[in-house]
């Protein structure tokens, strides 16, 4: 692979570490509505527990799909480090500049992500 001089890596790489700082902020903040949902039948009413079980699942989604995100971010960062970054993973062939300005993160050309 020829370096890309196409791409400036370092507003790439602030780009990826704002969006890190911001999901692990978050993190924190939605710790609570993770936690297990006490099943007490003399605190709470059943429609209670329901809208408390939802809330802890949709929590738990979101949390899921926070840590794939900041798996993505750790693997560009990881790719602009190795020089790597701004190749498809499974073809190597140059992912389109508007591609990357969409999602610093992405890790493979429109055709092998198909």
């Amino acid at each position: 692979m020829v370096d890309r001089t196409d791409i400036d890596r370092e507003r790439v790489r602030s780009q990826l570490m704002k969006r890190r700082g911001e999901l692990l902020e978050r993190e924190s903040a939605t710790k609570e509505a993770r936690d297990p949902v006490e099943l007490d039948q003399a605190r709470l009413g059943r429609l209670s527990r329901m809208d408390a079980l939802q809330s802890q699942a949709l929590a738990q989604d979101v949390e899921r799909r926070r840590k794939i995100e900041l798996q993505r971010i750790d693997a560009a960062l990881g790719r602009i480090e190795a020089g790597e970054y701004g190749y498809c993973l499974n073809c190597g062939e140059a992912i389109p500049i508007a591609r990357l300005e969409f999602d610093p993160a992405v890790a493979t050309c429109v055709d092998c992500a198909r």
